[in-house]
């Protein structure tokens, strides 16, 4: 079976490329502000664990919403930095691009404490693995870390921390503003790592 892993170049998506070590990475930049650091963190964990990389490049920021996107929350999001249907949009293109590549399964760096997001939930992951299965190719869509907290993850993943340097969380900026909730969520999970700050 040949697996690719959605990978963003934050911590969750890169502990779960050590851990699972998967065939392919597939990276979107979908128009978000901090893609340039994205692309640059996930581009050097492939070269690392010897991954093939393949980017898909579709600016969807005039679709964007909140700290992404550098615009204003929409009314009904549950926090600052929701971009409407984003982990379907990802699924989607990524499910495009493995198709072409082979793949059987997809996937993604979904955590349990995502569950904030409707499209975090584990409903979503499987009404969108139903929704792959049912197409051509017949993708598995997979969230191998949806029980699991950041913190859970890194330590499940025993990734080292040279390799997890690399991780870029910030919503905002392609240098961690140190503010956003990204930055809070990756300084906060690091503290609990017992590592110190940075």
């Amino acid at each position: 079976m040949k697996t690719a892993l959605l990978l963003s170049g934050g911590m969750d998506s890169i502990a779960i490329a050590y851990w699972k070590r998967p065939e392919v990475g597939i990276t979107v930049a979908y128009g978000q502000r901090a893609s340039k650091a994205e692309l640059r963190a996930a581009a050097a964990v492939c070269e690392a664990l010897n991954i093939e990389h393949h980017v898909i490049e579709a600016d969807l920021s005039s679709l964007g919403s909140g700290d992404m996107a550098g615009q204003a929350p929409a009314a009904l999001a549950p926090v600052s930095e929701w971009w409407p249907f984003r982990n379907q949009m990802l699924v989607t293109l990524a499910a495009m691009k493995a198709v072409a590549l082979g793949v059987n399964k997809l996937m993604i760096g979904t955590l349990r404490t995502d569950g904030v997001h409707a499209d975090g939930k584990p409903e979503f992951i499987d009404l969108m693995n139903s929704v792959l299965r049912i197409q051509e190719g017949e993708i598995l869509l997979e969230a191998p870390a949806i029980k699991l907290s950041g913190t859970e993850l890194i330590k499940s993943s025993n990734i080292p921390s040279d390799l997890l340097a690399w991780a870029h969380s910030c919503h905002v900026a392609n240098e961690a503003c140190g503010m956003c909730r990204g930055c809070r969520k990756h300084y906060e999970t690091l503290e609990e790592l017992g590592f110190a700050p940075y």
